[in-house]
């Protein structure tokens, strides 16, 4: 009889498949509606096959976020961490590339989405994003701050927060809740003087 792990095992194309597939449905249907059968004929594999790898939706879908979490170079908190060179021109290329990748890309606006409107009832879907993607972004930047003491921040994850807390707050206004035509800022504007805060 085979272990329950090698039961589970699939190819990585199998997985990847199964994957793009739940992304899919994840995004045409959002979370609650999803349906196993849907990812199952998307991915071209049967429901047996998924059941294999994955026990349930809910644990496919945290793969997708822990998947986003190291395939984006922008969630990748060593972005942070090997950053060299003028802290200015650091932090003023990481808030673009972050609003770039986040904010123009209509997959991560949508996956976003669903994040929160499905936190209320799945709140294990949200801490699994903070888990894989906030947390170690915060706690990066929190690193990379503090490493610059020249800076003379009296508290780099206070700051670290303010940084990452406006730019979320600048995608969240602008492009989930469509509230950009109300309150509107210049992008290059609010990164400028955004960046200016932190080094006085």
């Amino acid at each position: 009889m085979k272990s329950k792990s090698v039961e589970r095992d699939l190819s990585p194309e199998k997985t990847k498949a199964i994957l793009d597939g739940a992304m899919q449905e994840f995004l045409e249907n959002g979370y609650a509606a999803a349906r196993i059968d849907k990812i199952a004929v998307a991915a071209g594999v049967s429901k047996a096959t998924i059941y294999r790898r994955f026990p349930d939706k809910e644990s496919l879908f945290i793969e997708l976020v822990q998947q986003l979490a190291c395939e984006k170079e922008l969630f990748n908190p060593n972005h942070l961490l090997s950053a060299q060179g003028d802290v200015a021109s650091f932090l003023k290329s990481f808030a673009n590339m972050m609003l770039t990748h986040v904010a123009d890309d209509p997959q991560s606006l949508t996956f976003l989405r669903i994040i929160i409107g499905e936190s209320g009832r799945f709140p294990e879907l949200a801490q699994a994003f903070v888990r894989n993607i906030e947390k170690p972004m915060l706690q990066a930047m929190t690193h990379y701050l503090g490493s610059h003491p020249e800076l003379e921040l009296p508290d780099p994850e206070v700051a670290a927060r303010a940084f990452m807390g406006t730019l979320i707050h600048f995608v969240l206004l602008r492009d989930v809740l469509h509230g950009g035509d109300i309150v509107p800022i210049d992008r290059d504007r609010l990164v400028d003087q955004l960046v200016k805060l932190i080094i006085k």
